[in-house]
């Protein structure tokens, strides 16, 4: 989500150094400069999203290690039903439930997915530095 204000954000700010600085070489420093920042700070958001997860992860209170699984697990399950289950229903019995999956919950799938790639990633990366001689 930060990261794509980010990117909405330098686009008209590149665009206004371009208008407001007539020297080439120093309008092209700023924007780099601007883009380098971007860059960063979606870093900071990443090792600060997987820091979130990791620590969920490993908290001694089952419900906070376990929400982002039983959220997936309850959204792959509709997925299950209304994308096979479903079909197959109707097909043989002329009946099937079909579960709304309203777009917050296809939003909560894609930042979970994307959560878990960057813990795991995270995980991965730390285990490698610690390792290193």
């Amino acid at each position: 989500m930060l990261s794509a204000i980010l990117s909405f954000l330098t686009g008209p700010v590149a665009g206004l150094i371009d208008k407001s600085v007539s020297d080439r070489d120093l309008a092209a420093r700023l924007k780099q400069d601007l883009q380098r920042l971007a860059l960063e700070r979606e870093g900071e958001l990443a090792r600060a999203a997987g820091a979130i997860i990791e620590a969920e992860a490993r908290s001694e209170h089952p419900l906070a290690a376990q929400w982002r699984p039983v959220l997936m697990l309850s959204i792959t399950a509709i997925l299950i039903n209304n994308y096979l289950l479903a079909p197959y229903m109707e097909l043989l019995f002329g009946v099937a439930v079909h579960l709304p999956l309203p777009e917050p919950m296809w939003n909560l799938l894609t930042v979970g997915v994307g959560g878990y790639v960057i813990g795991r990633s995270t995980e991965k990366a730390v285990r490698n530095w610690a390792a290193r001689p």
